[in-house]
C-alpha cells in the first residue's frame, strides 16, 4: 500500500454492530474488547450486542441449539444494515485489505452489522443472508477471543486510514 490512504471521497459515520453469541464473558474478554471499541471516534464506532445461548442439555440439540442463536442473531441486525458472518469459510483480509473495507463503509455511511457464532458455530441462514463472509484465520478461535481480535483490528484498520502511528507495518 506504499503511499497510503488518500480520502477520494467524504467519509460519513459507520455504526458497526458486533452481534456475538454469549453473554458471559471473562473479565479479560470485556476488558479487551472495551479497550479497542473505546479507541475509535464517533467517525467509525463498535457496539456489543450479545445474543444469549441455549442451554446445553438433552432437550436442544446442537443443531437446533445453532439455528435458534442464528435466528436471535438475524433478528438483532438492525434494518439496512450490511451484513457480514465471521466465519472460517469466509475471505480472510490482511490489515490493509480490511482498512480497505473499513473506507468504503465510512464512504457508505449507515450501519454494519458483524455476526460472530457461538461454541457450536454459526447457522447456515446467517452465512446465506450475509453481504460477505470474513474469516480471521485459519485458526479454529474460541470465540470470546474473536470480539477482542474483531475490535482491534478494526481500530488497526481505523487508525491505518488516519495515518496514526498505532499501525506500523
Amino acid at each position: 500500500m506504499g503511499g497510503g490512504f488518500h480520502r477520494a471521497a467524504p467519509f460519513y459515520r459507520v455504526k458497526i454492530h458486533l452481534l456475538a453469541v454469549g453473554t458471559r464473558m471473562p473479565e479479560w474478554v470485556k476488558a479487551g474488547y472495551a479497550e479497542y471499541a473505546g479507541r475509535l471516534t464517533q467517525e467509525c464506532t463498535l457496539k456489543l450486542v450479545e445474543i444469549p445461548t441455549d442451554r446445553r442439555g438433552a432437550s436442544l440439540d446442537a443443531a437446533r441449539r445453532v439455528r435458534a442463536e442464528g435466528e436471535r442473531l438475524l433478528a438483532a441486525v438492525p434494518i439496512h444494515s450490511r451484513l457480514i458472518a465471521l466465519d472460517e469459510r469466509g475471505q480472510q483480509w490482511r490489515t490493509a485489505e480490511l482498512a480497505e473495507q473499513l473506507a468504503g463503509w465510512l464512504r457508505e455511511g449507515g450501519d454494519v452489522s458483524l455476526l460472530i457464532g457461538g461454541p457450536d458455530g454459526l447457522d447456515s441462514a446467517c452465512r446465506t443472508r450475509a453481504a460477505q463472509l470474513w474469516s480471521l484465520s485459519p485458526l479454529t478461535l474460541p470465540h470470546p477471543l474473536v470480539r477482542v481480535l474483531v475490535a482491534e483490528q478494526l481500530y488497526r484498520a481505523w487508525s491505518l486510514l488516519h495515518h496514526h502511528p498505532y499501525h506500523r507495518a
